[in-house]
């Protein structure tokens, strides 16, 4: 276990950057994909970024967004606006146009940051497809009634486009902006303001928004580094996306520890492998063996490119992690339990645990993370050894719903407990082990997935009258969204045309892989028995010797 005898240190993150910056001046701390810099190229953007802010008027509390590829933009937003009081929203960049519009509105973004990449997803032009307001305004200071708290859409290039800030607008921004008016405003921020709103899917027909606040951050990183024994002189890689709670807070740790972080940007997993191998990383956070699988099985791999590493922490059964652990022989794998409402782990493995205990469980709480065990029916507490929904309250944990007071009411306790609606165990010892959820939820390549979200948008469809999406298992995602559906009387459709009506409109993992047509449902009394439709489907790719759906290529 970690010596629980160091002191805390909370501190603010744009304070972070800048300490990291005057202590660690030309020490690399960002290589994310091709673009390298040191902490005093990272303190620099992200103090004229800050600017810029300041010059679009955004005050203390105002969100900020990103619709952005996996550039080091994105940490330079996050460490920037955390200087000035603000509070990033991250956009995630798999969103269509629906989700793209929810959650603009409902974070009420004053400022949003995008691109017009070279290849790929063309944020920008997303941005303005689902809101054409824009591109119809003659000013770059917006103002229509469907985004109402929209100022501003900064674009990452040199693009003249209706409506937005192109980066040479920006930078003539920024320069009007001297550092004391930064300095002025970050001296203000509080280590218990919210920094981050984090989205992420729920049992409702909308994201919520996790508020995380600076010192949230900063006691995950401290918890990280003791778990972790990491240190400045690790190279710590990653792959997760920087719209995921994951992306987020493992560069937030790195940069607390001062130590190197590598990104892929875009995921290619022959990019990854010879990251690692060339960059000689000493730590491996791919999180999800869906990231991680592609790296060890591939073909270009040779025995020692793992060589430099000495921990790995990916989720996953224990049999997958047996496995995974024989082609890291010198790396323990660490498991862990996460969640984005605890800036990414609640628990996590010890490095000194024996093999089985890290393969089996999701190990020991962070420090000073409290736990309990209740059942789920009557909300009883249940002692450690027992099976129950999980409820947990501490330092690292989120501070409720952002406009959402009825459901951060009911999801705290009197104590401050979180009632996460997740079912584990708890063992004698006090380590916790992820087994299902009561909510109903899908987790789709390490993506949450709200069935709600996906009925809501499946039921906007002229010929539906009812949809109810369940869990499909798959190999390569673990679960996938199969769709039943009954149709409107008088009128047919078809499993393709279902599919087209999302594709392009909902992000791809969210777009139902499979579409069963019913007249009938499996009733429970009033309820229709989800159980029921998972074993059909279930059963019926087993039956096929359907192993892993077709993938979803977005318009």
């Amino acid at each position: 276990m970690e010596n629980n005898q160091n002191w805390i240190n909370v501190t603010t993150l744009g304070d972070m950057i800048d300490m990291r910056a005057h202590r660690h001046p030309d020490k690399e701390a960002i290589i994310f994909s091709d673009q390298r810099y040191t902490y005093k190229d990272l303190a620099d953007y992200a103090q004229h970024i800050s600017k810029s802010l300041l010059a679009l008027g955004v005050e203390p509390g105002d969100r900020v967004g990103y619709f952005l590829e996996e550039c080091v933009e994105t940490i330079a937003i996050i460490l920037a606006s955390a200087k000035i009081g603000a509070v990033v929203a991250p956009i995630n960049s798999r969103f269509k146009s629906t989700e793209l519009r929810q959650v603009i509105v409902h974070a009420g973004m004053k400022v949003i940051f995008t691109s017009t990449p070279k290849s790929g997803t063309d944020f920008n032009q997303l941005i303005q497809e689902t809101f054409p307001q824009i591109s119809e305004s003659k000013e770059t200071d917006l103002n229509f009634e469907e985004a109402p708290e929209l100022d501003s859409v900064v674009i990452f290039d040199e693009l003249n486009r209706p409506g937005t800030i192109n980066i040479t607008q920006l930078n003539e921004l920024a320069s009007g902006i001297d550092d004391d008016q930064v300095r002025s405003r970050q001296s203000s921020v509080r280590v218990r303001d919210t920094a981050i709103i984090m989205y992420t899917s729920g049992t409702t027909a909308m994201p919520k928004g996790a508020m995380l606040s600076h010192e949230s951050f900063i006691r995950y990183a401290v918890s990280t580094q003791q778990r972790m024994l990491l240190n400045e002189d690790d190279k710590i890689w990653a792959a997760l996306p920087m719209f995921h709670i994951g992306g987020v807070a493992f560069v937030l740790a790195s940069i607390y520890v001062s130590s190197t972080f590598f990104h892929t940007g875009f995921f290619d997993p022959a990019k990854a492998l010879s990251q690692i191998r060339d960059e000689h990383c000493t730590v491996a956070l791919p999180a999800f063996e869906t990231i991680w699988l592609p790296i060890v099985n591939h073909s270009n791999r040779n025995n020692t490119d793992f060589d430099s590493l000495r921990i790995v922490m990916v989720v996953g059964v224990p049999e997958r992690l047996r496995q995974l652990q024989a082609e890291t022989p010198n790396a323990p794998i660490l498991n862990t339990f996460g969640q984005t409402e605890t800036c990414a782990f609640l628990s996590l493995s010890a490095i000194d645990d024996e093999p089985e205990l890290r393969f089996t469980t999701g190990g020991f709480p962070l420090t000073g993370m409290e736990c309990e065990v209740h059942d789920p029916e009557t909300g009883e507490s249940l002692p450690y050894g027992n099976v129950g929904e999980l409820w947990y309250r501490g330092p690292n944990m989120f501070d409720g719903y952002f406009r959402d007071a009825e459901l951060t009411q009911e999801v705290f306790d009197d104590r401050g407990f979180f009632r996460t609606g997740d079912i584990v165990e708890i063992d004698s010892e006090g380590r916790v082990t992820f087994l299902s959820r009561l909510k109903d939820m899908l987790k789709v390549g390490g993506e949450n997935v709200s069935a709600a979200e996906v009925e809501g948008y499946l039921i906007t469809h002229p010929d539906v009258a009812l949809a109810q999406v369940v869990a499909a298992p798959d190999e390569r995602y673990v679960e996938v969204p199969a769709a039943y559906i009954q149709l409107k009387p008088g009128v047919t459709s078809t499993e393709e045309e279902i599919i087209d009506f999302c594709r392009g409109k909902i992000a791809t993992y969210r777009v139902p892989r499979y579409v069963r047509f019913v007249s009938e449902w499996p009733m429970s009394g009033t309820k229709i028995k989800k159980v029921s439709l998972r074993e059909m489907i279930a059963a019926e790719l087993e039956s096929k010797g359907i192993r892993s759906a077709e993938k979803i290529v977005s318009t």
